[in-house]
């Protein structure tokens, strides 16, 4: 008996142990997609009142997120692309770089290019350039491309079948309770985690809509040569950017306030710097100071420091990449989880039950 409980122990540790490995290798989107989940979570279960099934449910709660997310990136690279092929039709960039027969030069000659003229141009061989180019990199195009479109597929799988069983996986989890230490600890976390990733979501919600406001109010006051280029989207992209530490919106607001003040300057016009640095001011003031002061503790969870909180966003990028943006607070909210719920029974310390309660005084669960 006990060499069969041996070989299946080993088995169990070796399946354990391929299945650690294929979640190290996609640990980027399975931390996406457990943020989105916590993300969501909460709108899927109030979408339980239009007795909707739970995969329709599922579904709303993912098109709710990932269908803004997709549109305001689709709508910045086609912006990117008008206004690239506009800086190349303003300036003499083929003339710049000195290569009038260069690709840049050839596509600029193409300013409103019909079918017969791109067939033509593709004739000549115009295109001759820019076709050996791409098929050069084909490879690390195709590589970037499929492993994105992979990562992609494995966040909304992931998430959507969390949002269905992710309260079945929460059971199996709670058969190995012992002395409810296990139920107090998933109990506890999964409460943690989802004030604390719902928090960033609503963060970046609230901080956006202040950036949208602020900068439209901007654009009515000031003059059209210091104007604010596509508000709308440069105030959602603020609350997107509000994500990164350290830099968070800076980098969105600090490119506009240098894109404002270098032509005004190059032109001479130097009293229209004014209405900059008012802008700056407002937005470092308005957009990025006081939500950080005001916002982010209410949206920082229910015990988590927020001191430890911020800390978890700066170290989590350096150590972990781009996704430690999500996994450090996760491990945080588990670890400090941990500290104040299993450790302290597991080292035979009661915790604290509070302030005592008056005789004859009922608690609020009795009503």
């Amino acid at each position: 008996m006990d060499e069969k409980r041996f070989v299946v122990a080993l088995f169990g540790l070796a399946v354990a142990v391929v299945a650690g490995f294929v979640a190290f290798r996609f640990v980027a989107p399975l931390t996406v997609a457990v943020f989105l989940y916590y993300s969501t979570r909460r709108f899927y279960h109030r979408l339980e009142r239009f007795r909707l099934p739970t995969r329709v449910r599922a579904v709303v709660s993912l098109s709710v997120i990932g269908i803004p997310l997709i549109g305001l990136v689709s709508y910045t690279l086609v912006l990117l692309v008008l206004e690239a092929r506009r800086f190349i039709e303003t300036y003499p960039v083929a003339d710049t770089i000195g290569a009038e027969n260069s690709v840049i030069g050839d596509l600029a000659a193409l300013s409103n290019p019909t079918m017969d003229e791109l067939l033509a141009a593709y004739r000549s061989g115009q295109f001759d350039p820019l076709i050996d180019l791409v098929s050069e990199q084909a490879s690390l195009l195709a590589s970037t491309a499929s492993g994105l479109a992979l990562n992609l597929l494995i966040t909304i799988v992931v998430t959507y079948y969390l949002l269905i069983d992710g309260s079945k996986f929460h059971d199996w989890l709670l058969t190995f309770d012992d002395d409810a230490i296990v139920r107090e600890y998933l109990e506890t976390a999964d409460d943690e985690l989802e004030a604390v990733l719902y928090g960033n979501l609503l963060n970046v919600i609230a901080i956006s809509i202040i950036a949208v406001v602020t900068y439209l109010a901007y654009n009515v006051v000031a003059p059209a040569a210091v104007e604010i280029p596509y508000p709308t989207l440069a105030g959602a992209l603020t609350g997107v950017a509000s994500l990164i530490p350290v830099i968070g919106m800076k980098i969105v607001y600090i490119p506009l306030v240098a894109a404002m003040s270098i032509p005004i300057a190059l032109d001479g016009e130097l009293g229209l710097l004014a209405y900059v640095a008012g802008f700056l001011v407002v937005t470092v003031v308005v957009v990025d100071t006081i939500p950080d002061i005001v916002l982010r503790p209410y949206f920082s969870g229910e015990t988590t420091h927020v001191g430890l909180l911020m800390l978890a966003y700066i170290f989590g990028p350096v150590v972990f990449g781009f996704h430690g943006l999500f996994l450090a607070p996760i491990i945080l909210v588990l670890a400090l989880t941990f500290a104040d719920t299993a450790l302290l029974r597991l080292l035979g310390v009661e915790p604290d039950p509070g302030p005592e309660i008056p005789d004859g005084q009922r608690r609020l669960e009795e009503f």
